[in-house]
């Protein structure tokens, strides 16, 4: 079985129009024997729970064919040899996505009529989300991640030639003039090539925040040079080819935390600012009815809550499962998902924050542009 990359684009690809119903299976996994080997048990319930409830709603046809590849997944021992912390799984009538995730999440199935996906969002959000430069005189290797893990993203300065194909940049030697190290090659050029493509190439179009990773003496020499306004004032000072990817991973978030606890609080504190002027909404009527006429800005949903329920397209009004006017098909989501699947389709802003972190209490805290 063939994982889907988790990007904005595959994301993306969820939230446009399929066909209910759409199957959502969330679980944890683990990456080592033998604690690997509960996972698929715990995959086939979730799967047997998920076909009893189709069985409820749909013609057997339809159901075995969607349920298919959820069976087919099952059998796949090699896959199930290589998991890594979590696992998303999404079928609906003529597709079929699995995303292997380094974070843990909540065990979940659901069916509805589209796919919940904010366990998802919360990867993909730009709150934790930060890149990392290993810087040596020899090469520079660019990363993009967050707590969980890192993966190499690729960058090629105009004057120093890409050798591998993909993600490390070797030093183009310079033996004119400047700084030179043992081998002739200019340092400074090199950190200035190197400076000039992460900034064009990555900082400018994605915002985030930069790390550098280099030996001590060499960070005072790109700092001098760097143009990069994105460029955090703490690094990690090691040579970054000294550490395992897991190590360089937790040396960077060791770097970064502070500043997600601060994008963290500035989020709370512009809703804060919002409702003062009349901007901002928390009441969950009032949230759905903003989000269908495209009237919010940014939206704050609670991470591990969920309120089970759907919002009519039309009119922005609520269907909560257990009131009188449950969903007329009979699918619930999680209303605070549908939420933010209605934020991005109008072109606002949606991040999944934690429950301290959250400034109301009622899952959702939603400004407003009018």
């Amino acid at each position: 079985m063939t994982l889907t990359p988790l990007t904005q684009e595959t994301f993306s690809a969820l939230l446009t129009e399929t066909s209910p119903p759409c199957v959502s299976l969330y679980q944890p996994t683990h990456r080592q024997h033998p604690e690997n080997q509960q996972d698929i048990i715990r995959y086939r319930n979730l799967v047997k729970e998920i076909e009893q409830t189709l069985q409820q709603q749909h013609p057997a046809d339809l159901v075995a064919a969607l349920i298919e590849p959820f069976h087919a997944l099952a059998e796949d021992e090699d896959f199930w040899s290589h998991t890594l912390d979590g696992l998303a799984v999404f079928g609906a009538p003529g597709l079929f996505h699995v995303f292997g995730l380094q974070r843990k999440v909540q065990e979940l199935a659901v069916v509805a009529g589209s796919f919940h996906t904010k366990p998802l969002r919360r990867f993909l959000q730009s709150t934790d989300r930060y890149q990392l430069l290993g810087l040596s005189l020899q090469e520079a290797r660019l990363y993009e991640g967050n707590r969980d893990g890192l993966h190499a993203i690729k960058f090629v300065p105009d004057d120093a030639p890409d050798e591998d194909g993909g993600a490390a940049t070797k030093a183009k030697p310079h033996t004119q003039g400047g700084r030179q190290n043992e081998a002739g090659t200019n340092e400074s050029a090199f950190f200035r090539a190197i400076d000039r493509a992460v900034l064009e190439q990555h900082s400018r179009p994605s915002s985030l925040p930069l790390i550098l990773a280099a030996l001590p003496e060499h960070h005072g020499l790109f700092r001098e040079i760097s143009h990069n306004p994105f460029l955090l004032v703490e690094g990690v000072k090691i040579n970054p080819d000294a550490l395992s990817p897991e190590e360089f991973c937790a040396r960077a978030w060791q770097v970064f935390e502070p500043q997600y606890h601060t994008r963290l609080a500035a989020l709370a504190d512009d809703f804060a600012v919002a409702k003062s002027k009349g901007l901002g909404l928390e009441d969950l009527e009032q949230v759905a009815e903003a989000a269908v006429a495209g009237r919010v800005d940014t939206l704050l949903i609670e991470a591990d809550r969920q309120i089970a329920g759907r919002i009519h397209a039309g009119t922005g009004n609520l269907h909560l499962a257990g009131s009188d006017t449950p969903p007329p098909d009979g699918l619930e989501d999680d209303l605070l998902d549908d939420l933010g699947e209605w934020v991005l389709k109008m072109g606002g802003r949606v991040m999944v924050v934690p429950a301290a972190q959250m400034p109301v209490i009622t899952g959702a805290a939603a400004t407003c542009r009018y």
